[in-house]
This record gives structure tokens, sequence and C-alpha cells, in this order.
């Protein structure tokens, strides 16, 4: 494939604009020139090419259950903290094997809908007993591979996990996998560095995993250990968490956190569904990226983040597949709009004119991604990743669509997939709709998932 990419019409940084040469170099954008006409060695894209976009929040291997929690259980209130139960039952049956093969399938389909990256927030670490493996990093390594295979861009994410509950609760016989020490924690990021350095542009991260799992002394402790590069943490996504947060420390979850620690733009505060003004506007003033994810929140039950708010007070924000129950870049754009509308029983509520609501909310989820995943992307740029999505101008949905209306009709007007073609880091992993390995990727998801119903 050509390094030139001869783009028809394409969103630039300063806004659209037509003919549009982009030449990679090394996976990077190394030229883009605007009005020029095409030559013999560029390669010609057809339709509205858009930057990708990074998802910055996925626990891949729940992929392998999506659809399996959709029963109530005889008189009992079904919620969050009942999934749980049956997501930590399913974490004990995977396998490394089964763990790349079904990270694989999810980020197959994170590529076809427009995510060029991943944020993987990766918990699921020891032997199915607890017990270590040989390598520490052995469950991480299963995600690099996939991600090998599979050409999305990954920041991996290795999360601390350490107590059941605020004050120290000890953990259950569910999260036998997860948990681990300061130590022994440092031990698994050096090993899981190791197999990212084999990825081209793999970044490495850390993530404590909630404030109910970590103490705040082992907080102050990750920040200084490891601070530097993207940090991400769960907070605020359920109204009990806030009630626990606060009967144990006297204050809500996102002031306890900036309390403890520096917060900033590295850092990625994911949900912060039950934030208050206050909390907005520390949120707003650090700089951090909220990680929204809606498909996931509704399907939980988490609740409604005060997006309106949030954008008024200048805050960041970027989106991400979570759960993976469904994987859709527009959908999640969609439906964190169509929150707001039904919240306050009005109509663009994220719009920031002259923007319109589909643009502004791209351009926010493009430019929160970056900074979440740590990776200067989400924008057509030189010195930026050369990730980009080409939309199908011909597809029903956008037929007559021009500029912003574009992605308003992308995001709120298409069932299919407009989705044609998708460059990551240069290279061509989506064409004509489909990713260039679905055929031996599903295959191996197939017999994954076989393998775990014999267990």
């Amino acid at each position: 494939m050509s390094d030139r990419l001869f783009l028809e019409r394409a969103l630039l940084p300063e806004g659209w604009r037509d003919a549009v040469r982009v030449v990679h170099v090394d996976g990077a954008v190394a030229d883009v020139e605007v009005g020029v006409t095409p030559t013999a060695s560029d390669e010609r894209v057809s339709g509205v090419v858009v930057p990708g976009v990074g998802n910055l929040h996925s626990h891949a291997f729940q992929r392998g259950f999506a659809g399996l929690t959709e029963r109530r259980g005889e008189g009992a209130s079904d919620h969050f903290w009942t999934w749980r139960e049956e997501m930590y039952r399913f974490a004990r049956t995977i396998l490394p094997e089964d763990l790349e093969a079904i990270a694989a399938l999810a980020q197959v389909e994170m590529l076809e809908s427009g995510f060029t990256g991943v944020a993987e927030f990766h918990y699921v670490h020891h032997r199915p007993d607890g017990g270590g493996f040989d390598d520490p990093a052995e469950m991480s390594a299963a995600v690099v591979r996939a991600a090998l295979a599979t050409g999305i861009g990954l920041t991996l994410l290795p999360v601390f996990y350490a107590h059941g509950g605020f004050g120290g609760r000890p953990t259950g016989e569910g999260q036998r996998r997860f948990v681990t020490d300061l130590d022994g924690f440092s031990r698994l990021v050096e090993a899981a560095a190791a197999h990212v350095a084999r990825l081209p542009g793999g970044r490495i991260g850390v993530a404590p995993h909630s404030l109910r799992a970590v103490a705040a002394e082992e907080l102050v402790e990750l920040a200084a250990r490891h601070g530097d590069g993207p940090v991400h943490i769960h907070i605020a996504e359920q109204t009990a968490e806030v009630e626990d947060c606060l009967a144990a420390t006297g204050r809500r979850p996102v002031d306890r956190l900036m309390d403890l620690v520096e917060v900033g733009p590295n850092w990625c505060l994911v949900h912060a569904t039950h934030v208050d003004a206050t909390e907005v506007a520390r949120i707003a003033a650090a700089g951090a990226v909220v990680g929204l994810c809606p498909i996931t929140e509704a399907d939980l039950g988490d609740g409604i983040f005060p997006a309106v708010e949030h954008l008024a007070a200048g805050g960041r924000f970027g989106v991400g597949s979570d759960s993976n129950v469904l994987i859709s870049l527009p959908q999640e754009l969609r439906l964190l709009e169509q929150s707001q509308r039904l919240r306050d029983r009005a109509r663009n509520r994220l719009a920031l004119p002259p923007r319109s609501t589909g643009r502004t909310m791209f351009d926010s989820a493009a430019e929160g991604g970056a900074g979440a995943l740590g990776g200067g992307g989400g924008r057509i740029a030189v010195g930026a990743p050369a990730d980009l999505v080409a939309l199908d101008a011909e597809h029903p949905a956008l037929v007559g669509r021009v500029g912003d209306a574009v992605l308003d009709a992308w995001i709120f007007a298409a069932a299919g997939n407009p989705v044609r073609d998708v460059w990551a880091r240069g290279r061509r992993v989506v064409a004509d709709g489909r990713h260039v390995a679905r055929v031996e990727v599903e295959a191996a998801w197939r017999a994954a998932l076989a393998r775990i119903a014999k267990r």
C-alpha cells in the first residue's frame, strides 16, 4: 500500500478540506497538503475521511459474556452489583489463549466502528486459582498479541486492586485473579511494559481500580511510582460508591481523589456519573479527561453524567466501550447526547455553535481519547499517528450530506455502518467495511467460547 493517500474530503484541525494528500512514515503523519492534484503514486481514497478516535476504556474479556446477563432472579432487584457477580464468574474461566481470542474480536469490532486505539483497563492478572503465572504479565501478553494481530493502537493499563471495599475490607473469592500488592504490581507493570514494547506505538500506563479497591496510602504511592504516563481510575460510577466514600472519608469520591493526589491532564476519570457541581469544576480545572461509556452505563443502570454542565465548565471527555456488550463509536456518542435530551427534555444539548452536535461530540471524543491514551492522536496533522477512517459518502444515511452534517448523519441517522476503510498507524486494517483478519479472528473466537463453555 502507498504511504501517500489522496483524500477527496477530510476533516483537518482547521476544518473540512477538499483534495488532501497525507504522507505517512513509520506510522505517523509526515506531511499534509491541501488543494492538491492526485498523482500516480497516491492511493486515492474516496468518500469522507475523519481522524480515528481512541476508545478510552475497555475490559476486553467481558465481550465474551455479552448478552448472558439479561435474566432477573426471582424476587431480586438486578443492578450493577448483581451483574458484577456474573462478571466475576466468567472472569474465573478464561485462560491466556481465551483472552487473546476474545480481545482480538473486540478490537476488530472497535476498528470496524471507527476506534483506532484502545486503553485496555486490564485487571485479570493471575491464574484462575489466584496463583501467579511464571510471567506476571502473562494475561497482559495475551492482549498485546491480539493487538499485534488486529493492528489497533494499544495503551495497556495494568490495574492495581488490593481491597474489597473502603476501609481495607478483604477481597472476595471472585476477585482473586485481580489482587496484588505494591511491589508485585511494580513487577507486573515492568513485565507488561516489555510486552507492549513489541507493539508499534504501544504505550503503558496504570489504573488504580477505584477508591474502594485502593487504600489512600497505596494511591499516593502509585502516583509517585507510576504517575508519569496515563493514569485511569473508576470513580463515582454508582450511588452506593458515593455513599460509602462519604461514610468512610467524609468526602465525595472526586473530592477525595483530588485531596490525595495531584490529578492532571494525563488522568482519566472513568464514569464520574454521580458528581456534583463542585466536582465538575475541579475536574475541568485539573484538565483531566472524563471517560464516558454510555452504552455500558445504560446497560448497568448507572445513571446519567452531567455532560452539559461539564462542557460548559470547559471539561474534556472521551468515550469507551467498557464492558463491550455492544461496540460502536457512533452509538456511544448518540446515547451520550440522547441521555442529556431525556434528562433535560430539550434537544442539541452538547452542541457548541457554530459546530453541530455531532461535530462537537466527535471533536471532543477524538481529543479526549487521544489525551487519555497518551498518544497525541485524534487529528489528521503532522506528527500524529496515521489513524484515518473513511466513511462511504454513498451510504444511504450520508448521501447528500456535507460538512458537519456527515458526522450528524453517521451518529444519529445511520442504522448500518458507513465505515468503509480504516488505517491504524498507516496500516490499512479495515477494507470495504470488514477487518482484513476478521475470518481468522472469528474462528479463534468461536473456538475460545467453545472451550469456555466446557469448563
